[in-house]
């Protein structure tokens, strides 16, 4: 996390509490050290943030201190949380854990909407406690436009090790699915993340090569088209 999205995120824990929060309670909420919330507790204070208290104390949010509006009308919002909410269906721990914490940050301006459901059937989640890679892994090589050696077993568990140059995610209803270029077959392919049974980042970079791979992508391949049950190991 960015520190000044993590600086966002005390602020608004500490706009939801009316009792002191400890330093060790906000690292441990934001998965950073407490030396880390203690520097970014004086950085708020040196910024003028009524944030009163001290270490070992704890911290407290003086009443009456509000963030500017988000600039969305009515609808918008509505979208919004139902959009957020469908995340709970994609498997990606990382992205749902984000929606998260956006939903809290429109209930915190405009109060909740509980009349807004959505089921949360969909993909299995990504627990690498069951095996499974961490779809927030695959994202980061796709940004960095980093190599992938992936371990996948296919319908019949055919079991093959590619090198791939990973693209984009598409997220299906029960599935997602890693378009990339694989380097054993030369060709695009599609790949369940919930059969990549093991993923290693590779020293070894595609920059430059992402966007045109990217462009030629969706006309040859008709990934818009792809089911879930493409899980091509050929």
């Amino acid at each position: 996390m960015r520190r000044s999205n993590r600086l966002f995120e005390i602020i608004q824990i500490l706009r939801a509490t009316d009792r002191p929060m400890t330093a060790d309670t906000l690292a441990r909420q934001l998965e950073v050290s407490t030396r880390t919330i203690y520097r970014d507790i004086a950085a708020l204070q040196m910024m003028s943030t009524p944030i009163e208290g001290e270490p070992g104390v704890g911290y407290l949010m003086r009443r009456g201190y509000n963030l500017p509006p988000l600039n969305f009308d009515l609808e918008e919002i509505e979208a919004l949380r139902v959009g957020l909410a469908l995340l709970s269906r994609a498997g990606d721990s990382a992205l749902l854990k984000a929606a998260r914490r956006i939903h809290e940050k429109i209930d915190a301006l405009h109060g909740p909407a509980d009349w807004l459901k959505v089921a949360p059937w969909g993909a299995a989640p990504d627990d690498p406690a069951k095996g499974c890679v961490s779809v927030s892994m695959l994202r980061d090589a796709i940004r960095s436009e980093r190599k992938l050696e992936v371990v996948y077993h296919d319908e019949q568990d055919c079991r093959t090790v590619r090198t791939v140059r990973p693209l984009a995610l598409v997220y299906h209803l029960e599935c997602v699915m890693l378009a990339c270029w694989c380097e054993l077959r030369s060709g695009f392919r599609h790949f369940r993340t919930d059969r990549i049974h093991g993923c290693r980042v590779l020293d070894q970079s595609f920059a430059g090569q992402a966007d045109t791979l990217r462009s030629i992508w969706p006309d040859l391949n008709r990934w818009d088209a792809a089911l879930p049950e493409m899980a091509q190991s050929t």
